[in-house]
C-alpha cells in the first residue's frame, strides 16, 4: 500500500484530486491541515510520499534546508505532448554560481534516473555563440555556460554515480526551442529569474502541464504546488507522488 500525505488548505480541489487517486486499490491518501503536519509526513518512515496541496509553503522548504546537510533545491517538472522535462533553477535566488548549477545538474539527474530515464542536460546562455561582443552581460552568460559545460563534462566523466550511465549534456546557448525538440529532460538555465520566466511562460501561459515543484537534495518524495491550483493539476502532482513512491519501493 502507497500512503501519502496531502496538504489541505482555502482550496478544496485538492480533496477533490484526492478522492479519484484514492480509486486505485493500492493508494491510501490522508490530508492534513497544518504545515506541521505536513512536515511531520515529509520524515515519516511510513510516508510514501508528500504533496504540499493547498497549504501555505511557509516554513516547509525552511525545515527541509535546516534539517538535511544537502543542498535543498527544486525544479519544475512539465509535461509536454511528447515528454517530461525539469526546468531549473525557478527560485529567483538560486542558480547563482556555476557551482549552484553543478549541484542543480547533479541532483536533477539523479531524479530522472529514478524514472528509469538516461539524463539529458541542456545548458542554456543569455544568446549564440557569435553574439559574443555584443554587451558585457551577454559574454558573462556565454563564458559562463562554456564553463558549466566544461565542468559538468569533467564532473560526470569522475563522478562514481554517473560516470557508468548513459548520459549527454550540450550547450544551446539561447536556443531553448532545440533543446526541447531534441527532448532533454534537465534543462538549466542561466539564473533563477530566467528559469522563472520560462516556468511561467510554458505552463501559466501557454497552459503546458506542470507536475509541480519536485524537491531536490533528499530522499523522500516532496511535491511542491500551488494553493491555487486545479483538480487536473494537483491530481498530476498526486501521482507524480504515487509515480515515484512506486519505484522507490520497487528499487529497495
Amino acid at each position: 500500500m502507497i500512503k501519502i500525505t496531502a496538504g489541505i488548505g482555502k482550496n478544496k480541489n485538492i480533496a477533490k484530486a484526492c478522492s479519484i487517486l484514492n480509486k486505485k486499490s493500492d493508494i491510501e491518501i490522508n490530508l492534513v491541515n497544518t504545515n506541521e503536519e505536513l512536515i511531520s509526513a515529509i520524515y515519516d518512515k511510513n510516508i510514501d510520499g508528500v504533496v504540499r496541496g493547498s497549504l501555505s509553503a511557509s516554513g516547509v522548504i525552511k525545515s527541509l534546508k535546516n534539517k538535511s546537510s544537502n543542498k535543498i533545491n527544486r525544479g519544475t517538472f512539465i509535461h509536454s505532448e511528447e515528454y517530461e522535462f525539469l526546468i531549473l533553477p525557478v527560485g529567483i535566488d538560486e542558480g547563482k554560481t556555476i557551482e549552484d548549477k553543478v549541484v542543480l545538474a547533479k541532483q536533477a539527474s539523479k531524479f530522472i534516473l529514478k524514472l528509469n530515464l538516461s539524463p539529458k542536460i541542456a545548458i542554456l546562455s543569455g544568446g549564440r555563440s557569435d553574439d559574443y561582443g555584443r554587451t558585457k552581460e551577454i559574454d558573462n552568460m556565454l563564458n559562463e555556460s562554456s564553463k558549466l559545460y566544461d565542468v559538468l563534462s569533467n564532473e560526470f566523466s569522475n563522478d562514481i554515480d554517473f560516470k557508468d550511465i548513459n548520459y549527454s549534456i550540450k550547450n544551446y546557448n539561447i536556443l531553448i526551442e532545440q533543446a526541447i525538440n531534441d527532448k532533454n529532460n534537465i534543462i538549466i538555465a542561466p539564473n533563477g529569474i530566467i528559469g522563472n520566466y520560462i516556468f511561467r511562460i510554458l505552463v501559466l501561459l501557454c497552459k503546458w502541464p506542470s507536475y509541480g515543484g519536485v524537491t531536490l537534495g533528499i530522499d523522500n518524495v516532496y511535491i511542491d504546488t500551488s494553493r491555487d491550483q486545479t483538480v487536473e493539476g494537483y491530481l498530476r502532482s498526486l501521482e507524480l507522488a504515487y509515480r515515484l513512491a512506486c519505484l522507490k519501493n520497487t528499487n529497495k
